[in-house]
């Protein structure tokens, strides 16, 4: 009797924890409701049903149904934390990506994909649909420039956020997801950005003893992102000209941000994480030598600059998408006292004599896809607080000061570029594919591409309310 009694009086660690998670859960998606009506703390949970087996169902919306949208889904739902996770909703511009994303989740996860035909929108404004619905979490996997736009509304919709980076091409839509950040901290909303080597224990060993001191002072790091190339899909002669530039993405910056942004942020991300800083200037240079085509858009395909930050050090990036050329997509830094090969995890002194070498899974190398879910969906089981905006919002824009600096051919200044660069779409605008691309082609059907030097106002936005005045 005096056995039973003790066990009624105090909970098991299970139970702790599960009251830890469903009380967490409570800041979830009323909280923007909760806000707008002058409540006090929501009263609603994040997870909005149990299944059989006792765990609460955290109801997914995915807003941008391509590669990394479906691998995001698939990814989320393979986690093992105590909830049950669901895509209930989609939204795409185009209906085939959304039916091919519906088709990938549900093969790998039969049962847990409960969209519907009155779920699937469609549509430049498909994801007000998402955030309307009565989904919990919103994985953002649009193109880039998208991106501000659908955070900040996410967050004022009360939702969880998993997005993808970069997370904006331009000045003002970083300038807008750090504000977005601070209300979703202010609610209490999670915010993951896809910076995966951050969740790679290979990497965070490896930073955790160069800033220790292992090598002593870091002076010089060189990061690089150099490999062939990606897609390129031929213009359908049904497509007008933003239906082609939206499939085409990855070639016009107001979409994309240029190669720097899109693929390049990780390596920068790798430096700023360990230097806990961001650069203060930069210079650099870049051009097109080998993709010079119509189909290519107007991107450079190269890249090379040099980051100083706030304490001298030297941040040398490298990108470049050229065939048959040297392909490298790593990361080093070099201190006083040695050197280390982060992406390895292998860290040597001034007599390249190995010191030090990070433990891991081999066949779990560089899963951070994976494990980046399996952290967030781990943090709300504990009931912890977790939000990477910030970071996010600033290693994306390290590499929009790259291209800034590239395309310019200037040296220029993070703190200028940041609350003077111009906005490249404005994409609020863009409900309707009868509406004209925000980037127009030349009456030879050719992109115009930033020469540096010669158009460096124009580029940075700097001087052109002078020249106006002056007209």
């Amino acid at each position: 009797m005096a056995d039973k009694k003790k066990t009624e009086s105090k909970p098991t660690v299970e139970s702790a924890c599960d009251e830890s998670r469903r009380g967490f859960l409570k800041t979830g998606t009323a909280a923007g409701a909760a806000a707008a009506v002058g409540l006090g703390a929501p009263s609603l949970s994040l997870a909005r049903s149990a299944n059989a087996a006792g765990r609460d169902t955290i109801k997914l919306g995915l807003i941008g149904g391509g590669g990394r949208g479906r691998g995001a889904s698939i990814q989320a739902m393979n986690t093992a934390s105590g909830n049950n996770v669901e895509l209930h909703a989609i939204a795409d511009v185009f209906e085939k990506n959304a039916d091919i994303a519906i088709d990938a989740c549900s093969t790998e996860h039969d049962g847990k994909v409960k969209v519907t035909d009155d779920t699937k929108f469609i549509g430049l404004d498909a994801y007000k649909r998402v955030l309307d619905s009565d989904v919990d979490m919103v994985i953002l996997a649009t193109p880039p420039g998208f991106r501000p736009l659908h955070f900040e509304k996410a967050i004022d919709a009360g939702k969880h956020v998993f997005m993808e980076k970069p997370v904006g091409v331009d000045a003002p839509g970083i300038r807008r997801v750090l504000a977005a950040g601070e209300k979703a901290r202010e609610k209490k909303l999670m915010v993951q950005v896809g910076l995966q080597r951050r969740h790679e224990p290979i990497y965070k060993d490896t930073i955790k003893q160069l800033q220790d001191g292992i090598i002593g002072d870091l002076l010089v790091s060189r990061v690089y992102w150099n490999n062939n190339g990606v897609w390129n899909r031929p213009r359908d002669p049904r497509d007008n000209e933003l239906e082609y530039q939206l499939r085409n993405w990855y070639y016009f910056n107001w979409l994309c941000g240029d190669h720097i942004v899109e693929q390049h942020i990780h390596n920068l991300d790798v430096i700023n994480w360990l230097m806990e800083d961001y650069p203060v200037k930069a210079q650099g240079q870049g051009g097109r030598l080998v993709r010079t085509g119509r189909k290519n858009g107007e991107i450079f395909d190269h890249h090379a600059v040099e980051y100083t930050y706030g304490n001298g050090h030297k941040m040398f990036s490298f990108c470049r998408h050229m065939p048959k050329c040297w392909s490298a997509v790593t990361e080093f830094v070099h201190g006083s006292n040695g050197w280390a090969h982060l992406s390895e995890g292998k860290i040597y002194d001034k007599d390249d004599k190995l010191i030090f070498e990070a433990e891991y899974d081999p066949k779990k190398k560089h899963d951070g896809w994976q494990q980046e879910h399996h952290d967030l969906f781990a943090a709300i089981e504990a009931g912890q607080y977790v939000n990477e905006a910030e970071y996010g919002a600033k290693s994306t824009f390290t590499a929009i000061f790259g291209r800034l600096a590239t395309y310019s051919g200037k040296e220029i200044s993070w703190d200028k570029c940041l609350a003077e660069g111009p906005s490249l779409a404005n994409v609020d605008e863009l409900t309707s594919f009868d509406m004209p691309a925000p980037c127009v082609p030349k009456p030879d059907g050719s992109y115009e591409v930033p020469v540096p030097g010669a158009g460096a106002s124009t580029v940075l936005g700097y001087g052109n309310a002078k020249k106006k005045a002056k007209g």
